[in-house]
């Protein structure tokens, strides 16, 4: 399993990335001030941190209380995983979104489906090479003899 360090850091340079990607995008698409949409970004991306950090380890031992690998993930895994977590970072980010953009609930839906059609995309690539980059090793299966 990863280490909370590895977890931490995972969990840091998938928000940085995507954070210097969405803010100026947004900023334009939606036609708001760069401080409201960074701002915006940057209260989601702490929350969404949070809720990544936890549903990671939750889904880790999830994974080992099932009797599966943690160090090996299908594409199916991968994919299964981004889309659950986006379920439950749209339950609570919905409503922050309809408060800072004075938007509708349907305006907010509209753009939370963009964010949840995007963001499993990207997290789905961030994580196939965020695992090349930092692996985590097989265990061993050498027997410790006395």
């Amino acid at each position: 399993m990863r280490t909370t360090k590895d977890r931490i850091r995972h969990t840091l340079l998938f928000e940085l990335f995507i954070l210097t990607m969405l803010v100026p995008g947004l900023s334009w698409l939606l036609n708001k001030p760069m401080h409201m949409m960074g701002g915006l970004s940057l209260c989601m991306g702490l929350l969404a941190m949070s809720i990544n950090y936890i549903y990671n380890y939750a889904f880790d031992h999830a994974l080992k209380r099932l009797g599966k690998p943690v160090y090996e993930r299908s594409a199916a895994l991968r994919g299964l995983h981004a889309v659950l977590f986006e379920v439950i970072l749209f339950a609570i980010s919905a409503p922050a979104i309809m408060y800072v953009l004075d938007y509708t609930f349907m305006q907010a839906l509209l753009l939370d489906i963009g964010f949840m059609i995007a963001v499993p995309i990207y997290a789905f690539f961030f994580n196939i090479i965020y695992d090349r980059i930092f692996p985590i090793s097989a265990p061993s299966t050498e027997t410790v003899t006395s």
